[in-house]
């Protein structure tokens, strides 16, 4: 499942790694617009492409076909790392920018129902099933790693009729503009959470997969400028939830382009120089 939001932020991520590559005097072939997160990791491998950031959870479930994720974001990373020293990639530390799935409900909403966690949504269809209507996308809807695994982790009952699928783009403004859906699926780094004045509710029994961002390298490549860590992980290290909010509102809020978004953040932080 890839919407809009990680479309994004995959271009700015991208390019993050391209200027500061170009400004440590390396030539630089952008490629960030491969189609779709396989064709970008066969890159990879293959060493048609030197360095992309890669999602924990994509690897680990897409790439690896794991159906149960590990809960401790640490692991997980160390786990994709030892199966991609096995395909000919490195995966160097992961950014605690955790790009995962989550409902989210409208402010106006919240003041009335007060919730902060999946739980409290559990116990809020028990104590009222009518209030917890429901906003997907289809896949969503259908996934074991999505409503229906989400449902039966927490113990909640959400019938059909109060589940509404649409497209990604949709949600967002459904949840925060209309009483047609009171939760709605989102991406947790989405720029639209803040622009559309929602909040996001608290995955407290962690079922959702960590999707967290992290430099994925050809190892061919790394082996020969093993430098690309030094210039790599400082900018991972200041890459949070938060901050991808705010540079993918730049884009997907404000109209920016993402080249400009990226390379205004890198300057503001010291990692490249203006110009």
């Amino acid at each position: 499942m890839k919407g809009r939001g990680k479309l994004t932020e995959n271009i700015v991520l991208g390019q993050m790694i391209g200027l500061v590559f170009k400004a440590a005097g390396a030539e630089v072939l952008d490629r960030t617009n491969l189609p779709g997160s396989i064709s970008a990791r066969e890159a990879i491998v293959q060493g048609d492409a030197d360095a992309m950031y890669e999602y924990t959870g994509t690897a680990w479930i897409t790439y690896l076909g794991r159906a149960k994720p590990v809960v401790d974001p640490l692991e997980q990373w160390e786990a994709v790392r030892e199966q991609g020293r096995r395909n000919g990639v490195t995966w160097l530390p992961q950014s605690t920018l955790n790009n995962t799935y989550a409902p989210a409900i409208s402010k106006r909403n919240n003041a009335k129902y007060e919730l902060r966690t999946l739980s409290d949504v559990a116990e809020l269809t028990k104590r009222n099933p009518g209030a917890v209507t429901v906003c997907v996308e289809n896949e969503f809807a259908s996934r074991d790693d999505g409503l229906p695994g989400m449902a039966k982790a927490y113990g909640m009952s959400v019938p059909a009729a109060d589940i509404q699928k649409m497209d990604a783009g949709i949600i967002y403004t459904q949840v925060s503009k209309s009483n047609s859906c009171l939760l709605g699926e989102v991406f947790t780094t989405d720029g639209r959470i803040k622009a559309m004045n929602l909040d996001v509710l608290e995955d407290d029994r962690r079922f959702f997969p960590n999707y967290n961002a992290a430099p994925v390298i050809h190892t061919a490549t790394f082996e020969k400028y093993p430098e690309i860590a030094d210039l790599l992980d400082p900018v991972s290290r200041k890459l949070t939830t938060e901050v991808a909010q705010v540079l993918n509102a730049k884009v997907d809020v404000d109209g920016e382009d993402p080249h400009e978004v990226a390379k205004d953040w890198l300057v503001e932080e010291g990692f490249i120089k203006e110009g």
